[in-house]
């Protein structure tokens, strides 16, 4: 129960490291809504979600919010704070991948992926920071990748969102840690989700060769993480 009482927002809860992290929010006693753009995943999460729950009181939700609209997630998360008051916890987890060689890359391919990976993030801190502000208490959680600091071939796009998340989680910091927020970034090497499955076992084999456990890691592993940087 080390999230009693405590509000939490999951981007990307509806599947993989997202959906994780906000059954382990639930677990843990939080009232936790989580935003994405898949309604069958948001469905499983949800169901996942009521199974694990401490309490019949616990608030459980889920909002079909395009992360990186900035207008809609302005809207979305003035619902999510009239709902629940306030949001003590924000969890930034959705991400995609397009991945291809800088010069096959179409413009499409690269925006949507900063746009999703980067552009979401300053989206939801923007509509949160006032609030977490006013309350003079917050955990802002971020979700890169070990690509964030050491590049791929093929994942340009990935790697510069991953990166630029990691800037922009030390340049918040820097402003809200006076404000009793923290926020933080993790960011985690090869984990088995459904972004991984879909790489040639070639590759999944050359991945594990730098892996001194020998394998990936599960979302869980992640998720462990993420509770101990949302709890007190």
């Amino acid at each position: 129960m080390l999230l009693k009482g405590k509000k939490a927002l999951v981007t990307g809860g509806t599947s993989g490291i997202g959906r994780a992290i906000a059954l382990a929010f639930v677990e843990n006693g939080a009232d936790v809504i989580i935003f994405g753009t898949n309604p069958q995943g948001a469905k499983e999460s949800i169901e996942a979600m009521e199974r694990v729950r401490c309490e019949s009181g616990q608030k459980i939700g889920y909002d079909l919010v395009d992360v990186s609209d900035f207008s809609l997630v302005e809207k979305a998360i003035g619902k999510v704070l009239l709902s629940f008051g306030n949001v003590d916890i924000l969890v930034n987890g959705a991400g995609i991948t397009k991945d291809q060689f800088l010069l096959k890359m179409s413009e499409e391919d690269w925006d949507s992926v900063l746009r999703i990976n980067l552009k979401s993030v300053f989206n939801t801190c923007h509509a949160l920071v006032r609030s977490m502000m006013k309350a003079r208490s917050g955990k802002i959680i971020n979700i890169s990748s070990i690509i964030g600091l050491t590049g791929n071939a093929m994942q340009g796009n990935y790697a510069a969102s991953k990166a630029g998340m990691i800037g922009l989680t030390k340049s918040l910091a820097q402003e809200l840690g006076r404000r009793n927020i923290c926020v933080n970034c993790i960011a985690p090497g090869y984990i088995q989700t459904r972004m991984t499955d879909v790489l040639s076992e070639e590759l999944k084999k050359s991945m594990l060769e730098k892996i001194p456990l020998g394998r990936l890691g599960i979302p869980e592993d992640v998720a462990k993480v993420a509770l101990f940087l949302a709890s007190d």
